[in-house]
């Protein structure tokens, strides 16, 4: 009964134009002077976001790494509220770091951008470059771009 009741409350909403999405955060971490080993290897670094989301207030549902030969990673930890992946050079000190959350139950934005800023501070980035993207409203036209 509560999750028809939560769906009608949700319809609602959106046929009032509220914004439930969430927000999109994609960095581009340069000069990252932390230990090399934080940029080879995924094995603490999984431990480590894991820790930094749930101290956060996300929720971990789910995480993978892949190590590539030669060093470096991609890393993917899901959350209840989305997302965040880790793209690692060792060879350029750089990280690509991607955050999603979406507002679904609770505006998780806050969480989202500290959750960034603490991923700045693990690889001890000098030169962050971190874009925010809102995404929409819930109502608004979808728009699907093909090469």
């Amino acid at each position: 009964m509560r999750r028809k009741r939560d769906e009608k409350t949700r319809f609602a909403k959106r046929k009032q134009g509220i914004q439930l999405n969430g927000l999109h955060l994609i960095g581009d971490l340069y000069e990252c002077a932390c230990e090399r080993d934080l940029l080879v290897f995924a094995a603490n670094p999984l431990k480590q976001v894991r820790s930094l989301c749930e101290r956060s207030g996300l929720t971990v549902v789910g995480e993978r790494a892949y190590e590539f030969e030669g060093g470096g990673y991609t890393l993917a930890t899901l959350l209840a509220e989305s997302h965040v992946t880790l793209h690692t050079w060792p060879e350029l000190d750089r990280v690509a770091m991607d955050v999603y959350v979406c507002n679904h139950t609770q505006n998780n934005i806050e969480k989202a951008r500290g959750l960034a800023r603490e991923l700045v501070e693990l690889f001890l980035s000098s030169r962050p470059v971190i874009k925010e993207i809102e995404r929409g409203e819930i109502g608004e036209p979808h728009v699907t771009l093909l090469a």
